[in-house]
């Protein structure tokens, strides 16, 4: 990490930009170099600066006039790839949390939160962390539960179900199969019957196809 972390702040709201000039100012790692009230003045002065005098982070507000800060991060992520941007804001909305971090936020922040987590927000993601509030991170992890649990359908069948369903997606009939597992025809008959009642088809390519679409391969 650079000696001290140089930092833009984008926000219209002036006493709220006086709490953080503040805030910062008492930091001997952290300088807050430059500030806008809108995404549009920010834009503009970053993009003409040199490259040695571009600040290392962006703090940036959603609800700002003119060009909103969500809006706005596709725009500096492509015209400042390699500065980080901390969303610093009073939104807690599941939307703008997701929108925010799906278009690159490198951290999402409330403005509800301690100024000294803000300023060891500022360092993690500066060191190659994420800055999330605790509320945010917790909704972040629900929602990525909630996506990555597997399907109902995976808790229902059998492990012998999944491996037969397998080597039916592999284009074997049944008597391979027996012949695969050392089984009985008529187990493998019995399986694959009750594969096709737990995915409500009526053959082998409408299992496999199920299968894949529920993301069971």
């Amino acid at each position: 990490m650079k000696q001290t972390i140089r930092i833009t702040l984008v926000e219209d709201n002036r006493d709220y930009r006086d709490i953080i000039t503040l805030t910062l100012g008492a930091e001997s790692d952290i300088e807050l170099i430059n500030q806008f009230g809108t995404a549009e003045a920010a834009l503009r002065e970053l993009k003409a600066l040199p490259e040695g005098e571009t600040p290392d982070l962006i703090l940036l507000d959603l609800r700002l006039p003119g060009m909103s800060g969500l809006e706005a991060l596709p725009h500096f992520r492509e015209a400042l790839p390699k500065i980080p941007i901390i969303v610093l804001t009073q939104s807690d909305h599941e939307t703008d949390v997701l929108a925010a971090i799906s278009q690159g936020a490198a951290g999402y922040l409330l403005k509800s939160s301690t100024l000294e987590k803000l300023t060891e927000g500022i360092r993690t993601v500066m060191s190659g962390g994420a800055a999330l509030d605790a509320s945010i991170a917790g909704f972040i992890l629900k929602t990525l539960q909630s996506r990555l649990a597997p399907p109902e359908i995976n808790q229902i069948l059998t492990p012998r179900e999944l491996e037969i369903l397998s080597l039916l997606s592999d284009g074997l009939v049944k008597k391979e199969i027996a012949n695969q597992l050392k089984i009985s025809f008529a187990t493998v008959d019995s399986h694959i019957r009750h594969i096709y009642e737990k995915l409500d088809v009526q053959n082998a390519p409408s299992a496999v196809r199920k299968a894949f679409h529920l993301g069971l391969f």
